[in-house]
């Protein structure tokens, strides 16, 4: 693996694993980064391994659906590895607008896979990142494995089951080499402040409302994403190929639980002006649809066949991404005034 292709390297935990493949692991080669740049891809997430890597990190504004681009790309570089995150990934949007998200997650997987098949004779590995939202909802008991039935409830979760079945179908079909991980809700440093964790943060560090769905008894497993970034690695060195690994942090906890947890670690940090606790904050709000009760990652697989276990609990990974955002406040203000999409017109048009 000496020149390795990454889709959607500028989103949040693609922007994560290009900093841990260069700076942290033993990984020698080069990154290819491909990122349309959407609304959540920040190309400012990176310029400090622009500026550290110049001969081992280039950086190509494209769309995946883009197929002559992409190609392109593939040849110029001498791409031998894909590792591909490009997806529109927030269920919320893929209710309200399910047509990005049948365009890029299916599309433009099926495009890649094109390409990588007409060029396997160089191609060492496919890796396909996807989410364990494919399962569906869990009840009261149990855990998603890898023999888990698709289920998907929701745009989002649906266009990923799609590409997830087409990656293993080019195995079966005509031998790519490749391997699919399923993770659990990731959370950590570069997030989008739409998403639960930096809202929350966010909100509570302004002391602004702290909008829960439903009762906030939907449980979620958390991996924080420097311990996902590291599982990515190991599946793509080591995993056999043709194989679904789930990663899981380990973590789970029911939403208003978890924001609790951040309202007493914020104000152990930061007594809030107007109010005793930010749990004063918490506000219940109208249920999304479709919203799946519980989810919960069994990654048994993953430590048998590779040893991988996450390093962080969730209140060490807690503690992590809110100093990060508390220390990265221009990054928040010129993600949320939409200033970085102006840099990203000037730089890449």
């Amino acid at each position: 693996m000496k020149n390795m292709l990454v889709t959607g390297g500028c989103g949040f935990i693609g922007t994560n694993f290009v900093r841990y493949l260069l700076k942290e692991s033993d990984f020698k080669g080069r990154v290819i980064n491909a990122d349309k740049l959407t609304y959540a891809g920040n190309p400012e997430n990176l310029t400090d391994i622009e500026e550290n890597f110049p001969e081992r990190y280039i950086f190509e504004k494209v769309d995946i659906c883009d197929r002559e681009n992409i190609a392109r790309i593939f040849d110029e570089h001498e791409i031998d590895t894909i590792c591909h995150f490009a997806a529109e990934s927030h269920v919320d949007r893929s209710i309200v607008d399910p047509d990005a998200f049948i365009q890029t997650n299916i599309v433009g997987t099926f495009g890649l896979l094109e390409l990588a098949k007409a060029n396997q004779d160089r191609l060492e590995l496919f890796h396909h990142i996807s989410t364990d939202e494919v399962f569906g909802s869990l009840g009261k008991d149990g855990f998603f494995t890898e023999q888990t039935s698709y289920k998907p409830n929701s745009p989002y979760s649906a266009s990923k089951a799609a590409s997830d079945h087409l990656v293993r179908a080019y195995h079966k079909t005509y031998g790519l080499q490749v391997t699919i991980s399923n993770c659990s809700n990731n959370y950590g440093p570069y997030q989008f402040p739409e998403k639960l964790l930096p809202l929350m943060i966010l909100n509570g560090l302004e002391g602004k409302s702290l909008p829960v769905y439903g009762d906030g008894r939907n449980v979620r497993d958390w991996l924080f994403v420097r311990d996902h970034c590291t599982a990515i690695w190991e599946i793509m060195k080591r995993g056999k190929r043709g194989e679904t690994y789930n990663i899981g942090g380990n973590h789970e906890m029911e939403n208003i639980g978890l924001v609790e947890m951040i309202c007493d670690i914020l104000d152990g940090i930061q007594k809030p002006e107007a109010k005793e606790s930010r749990r004063e904050l918490i506000a219940f709000v109208k249920d999304r649809p479709g919203h799946d009760r519980r989810y919960a990652i069994d990654s048994t697989k993953l430590n048998r066949e590779l040893g991988w276990v996450p390093k962080e609990s969730l209140e060490t990974g807690i503690r992590k991404t809110i100093q990060w955002y508390i220390d990265n406040r221009e990054w928040v203000n010129r993600v949320r005034s939409g200033e970085y999409q102006s840099w990203i017109k000037e730089q890449y048009g």
